[in-house]
C-alpha cells in the first residue's frame, strides 16, 4: 500500500543478488546472472527480482529477467525502495509492520490510475474513486480490490486506490498472501510507482522504471517476482 506505515502493509521485495559464498572463496557455481542462481524462478520465461542489502534495509534493486535459449538475460533495472520496516519472511510477517515480504510470488493483474503504457499484455484494471483495496481482517473481500467497498470492509481498514495518484498511477499487483489468504498476514502488496520515501511494505520504483516493467510483463511468460536479501541470512534471494 502506498499509505502511512502504520496502518497499510505493502510489500514486495526481491531475494535477488546473493552471492551466498561471495568474498575470495566463493566457489565457481555462484558466477552467472541472478536467477540461474536460485534455487526456484516460477517456471516460466520472466522474472522481476527485487533486492536489498539486508533486512533492515529500505532501498535495493529491482531487475527484470528475459529467458532467451536457456539462459537469464537482463532486460532492465531500476533502483528500489521498500517497507520502512525492513524485509521480513513472507510466511511470518504480519500486518501492520510496514515491511516488505520476501519469497516468489506471481503477478495477478496490474492497475493504475493513469492509462496502461503502449505495449501493455497484462490485465490492466483503471482506478476511480470506487476502487479500494480490503484489509479488513473480518472481510470476505480481504486482501482483494472491490468496488465499490462493501458493507463488511471497514473504510478504516481499506486503501482508496485513488488517494495515492502518483503511486498508484501504475502499479503490478503482487500476489503475496493471495490465493488463499491467510488473516493478519498482510493485504495489498505492489510494485507501485515511488512515494516520497520508504514503502509501507510495497516494493516501488520510479516512474519510469514502472511504464517500462508494465510494457515488457506477458502474462504468456508466467512472470514471477523474487523479493529478498544479498546478505547471507535465510531470506537471501537464492533460496526462492
Amino acid at each position: 500500500m502506498a499509505g502511512t506505515p502504520t496502518r497499510i502493509a505493502l510489500a514486495a521485495a526481491l531475494a535477488a543478488g546473493v552471492l551466498l559464498g561471495s568474498g575470495a572463496d566463493a566457489p565457481a557455481a555462484q558466477a552467472g546472472p541472478l536467477p540461474e542462481r536460485m534455487a526456484r524462478t516460477g517456471g516460466g520465461s520472466q522474472l522481476i527480482t527485487a533486492e536489498a542489502p539486508s533486512t533492515a534495509s529500505t532501498h535495493g534493486t529491482v531487475t527484470w529477467w528475459q529467458r532467451r535459449n536457456g539462459r537469464w538475460v537482463k532486460a532492465g533495472s531500476s533502483p528500489a525502495r521498500f517497507g520502512a520496516g525492513g524485509l521480513t519472511e513472507g510466511r511470518g510477517r504480519r500486518q501492520g509492520t510496514s515491511t516488505t515480504p520476501t519469497g516468489l510470488y506471481g503477478l495477478p493483474y496490474a492497475f493504475g490510475t493513469a492509462a496502461a503504457p503502449a505495449g501493455t499484455s497484462v490485465a490492466y484494471r483503471r482506478v476511480t474513486a470506487r476502487s479500494w483495496w480490503c484489509q479488513d481482517n473480518g472481510s470476505a473481500s480481504y486482501n482483494r480490490w472491490v468496488a465499490p467497498l462493501p458493507r463488511d470492509c471497514s473504510a478504516r481498514d481499506a486503501e482508496r486506490l485513488s488517494a495515492y495518484p502518483t503511486q498508484y498511477a501504475r502499479a503490478l499487483v503482487i500476489g503475496y498472501n493471495y490465493a488463499r489468504p491467510v488473516r493478519g498476514r498482510g493485504a495489498g502488496i505492489f510494485l507501485h510507482v515511488n512515494g516520497r520515501g520508504a514503502t509501507a511494505g510495497c516494493v516501488s520504483v520510479p516512474a519510469a522504471a514502472m511504464a517500462r516493467i508494465l510494457a515488457w510483463v506477458a502474462p504468456s511468460a508466467r512472470p514471477h517476482i523474487a523479493i529478498g536479501t544479498a546478505d547471507r541470512g535465510p531470506t537471501a534471494i537464492t533460496r526462492y
